[in-house]
Order: C-alpha cells, then sequence, then structure tokens
C-alpha cells in the first residue's frame, strides 16, 4: 500500500507543529508519531529521517513564499509599493504556514551550516537583498527618509513581521490582509518622508 498525499500532508503538517513548539533538536521521531496517533516505526513509512520532514517543511514554505514575492518584485511596482505588498504577503504566508515560518526562525541559522540546507542560506541572502535594493530605491527617489540606516530599517521590518508568527493564529479576529495594512499604516508613516 503506497502512503497517500493528503496523509503525508497531514503527517507535515504534525511534525512542523512539533517542530516549531519543541525546536528541530528536541523533537524526536516517537513524538510526531505519537502526535499522528501512530507508531514511530509506522512514520518510517513516510519518511526516512526527521531532516526528510524538516526539510520538505521549510523547502514547500519558501518556494511559496518566493512564487508570491518573485510576483511582487516582477510587477515594476514602486518603492512604497513593493513594500506593501511585500509586507501583505508576508502576513498571508505566515496565515498558511505559521508553524514552518517559526521553524524558519528559530532554526534556519543552525540548519544552514549542513549542506542539505544550503537553500536556507541562499534564500536569506536574496531575502535580504529584495527588501535592501527596495528600501534603497524608496530612498533615492524621496519615498523613503533619507536619514535612516537602511540595514537597520531591513532588520526592523522584517523581525516586526515575522514574529507575528508566535502570536498570530489563523481564522482569528484580523485576516493577513487587515493586520498587513495595520502593520503598515505603523511602520511606513515612520519611515516615509514626510511633506
Amino acid at each position: 500500500m503506497t502512503p497517500t498525499p493528503e496523509r503525508r500532508r497531514e503527517l507535515l503538517a504534525t511534525a512542523a507543529e512539533v517542530f516549531a513548539a519543541q525546536g528541530y533538536n528536541a523533537t524526536t521521531v516517537r513524538r510526531i508519531a505519537d502526535e499522528a496517533g501512530m507508531l514511530a516505526g509506522s512514520l518510517y513509512y513516510h519518511f526516512d529521517s526527521k531532516e526528510s520532514m524538516i526539510d520538505e517543511i521549510l523547502s514547500a514554505f519558501l518556494d511559496e513564499l518566493w512564487q508570491g514575492y518573485d510576483a511582487v518584485l516582477a510587477a515594476g511596482l514602486g518603492p512604497r509599493e513593493t513594500i506593501e505588498a511585500l509586507v501583505t504577503e508576508s502576513f498571508r504566508e505566515i496565515d498558511r504556514h505559521r508553524p514552518a515560518v517559526a521553524i524558519y526562525q528559530k532554526e534556519s541559522r543552525h540548519l544552514a551550516t549542513q549542506p542539505r540546507f544550503a537553500y536556507l542560506a541562499d534564500s536569506q541572502t536574496k531575502f535580504e537583498k529584495a527588501w535592501l535594493s527596495t528600501l534603497e530605491r524608496g530612498v533615492a527617489d524621496g519615498t523613503f527618509r533619507d536619514d535612516l540606516d537602511i540595514r537597520l530599517t531591513y532588520r526592523f521590518v522584517r523581525d516586526t513581521v515575522w514574529v507575528a508568527a508566535s502570536w498570530y493564529r489563523p481564522g482569528g479576529h484580523h485576516s493577513p490582509e487587515e493586520i498587513a495594512r495595520q502593520y503598515l499604516s505603523m511602520v511606513l508613516d515612520g519611515i516615509a518622508l514626510r511633506t
């Protein structure tokens, strides 16, 4: 009997929740299997290791994130609109992949040192380049203030967006788009050039 794709997705969702709550090193295959209501040995029928599970969780999240980001970056928007769209896409990804975002935040620096996870460092470099170049364009064209440290601004925006994975719950009072709108109102009015 071949495992169904649906069962595999269910197991990955369970594993993502466990990894997000306990951390990669503290998570055992037995714990994931217990949460999934199966024997630990049965989990190996679907995945060859916990490393394979976290790899699949993170790569699926990043693939989807970059599909959205690449569409935003290719849209030819102005700097403010690009930041707005990137932030909105980020909150949508938190809504769709909250445990994966939490795992990425906690584990990517450590995992990226392993050859299998080199794509994590590559993604971080690409992420930084996209945000920094957008902020730099905004300073150059007068959209954003020129007295701000661009790298510090990038880190602030990045970290305040992604920390939402620690408190956001899908189906809550606010949609990802509403959270992004309110967040952008607070942040962009702080970095925009006052006229």
